[in-house]
């Protein structure tokens, strides 16, 4: 199965991902704007209405969508809009881009369950996927190839 979750800089988000037991494989990339196969550069503009995003593929018998959805909101600071950490901008949003209506639904019930958590309001975007376009190869698995990248995301190891 497959998920897509945007949350800032996409290569800490890779990192956090590729540590929970059940996620098979993650590809960072680009989604949820207008611009089709953008490069890095583009998105950067702000200009494309594309964010920062992971494609995540699991093995449901090992780990829920619903599980993935509940570390999404413990991994950033999801009321902050069109930001994280020190990186600002529209193609830093946090987003769910859901693939059918039980991600959807999975999704908006985990917004609001990780609500009473924060002092402010979650601003996380709930959206149907769109294309997901592969970002460039050197940004692929980054954060664990140069220990760099991870500047808003948990370091500890996860527990599933």
């Amino acid at each position: 199965m497959k998920a897509v979750f945007a949350a800032g800089c996409f290569w800490g988000v890779q990192f956090y991902f590729d540590q929970i037991s059940g996620v098979t494989a993650t590809t960072v990339g680009y989604t949820g704007g207008h611009t089709e196969n953008p490069s890095y550069e583009e998105v950067c503009t702000h200009t494309t209405g594309h964010a920062e995003a992971l494609l995540v593929e699991f093995d449901p018998e090992q780990v829920s969508y619903q599980t993935l959805v509940t570390h999404f909101f413990k991994m950033h600071d999801p009321t902050q809009l069109n930001r994280q950490g020190p990186d600002v901008g529209d193609s830093y949003r946090s987003a769910i881009f859901y693939l059918d209506e039980a991600q959807k639904v999975a999704a908006e019930a985990a917004k609001a369950a990780a609500a009473p958590n924060f002092s402010e309001p979650i601003v996380t975007q709930i959206a149907a996927a769109s294309t997901f376009y592969e970002a460039e190869d050197y940004h692929q698995k980054y954060a664990e190839r140069t220990g760099r990248g991870m500047c808003h995301i948990p370091y500890e190891p996860i527990a599933s």
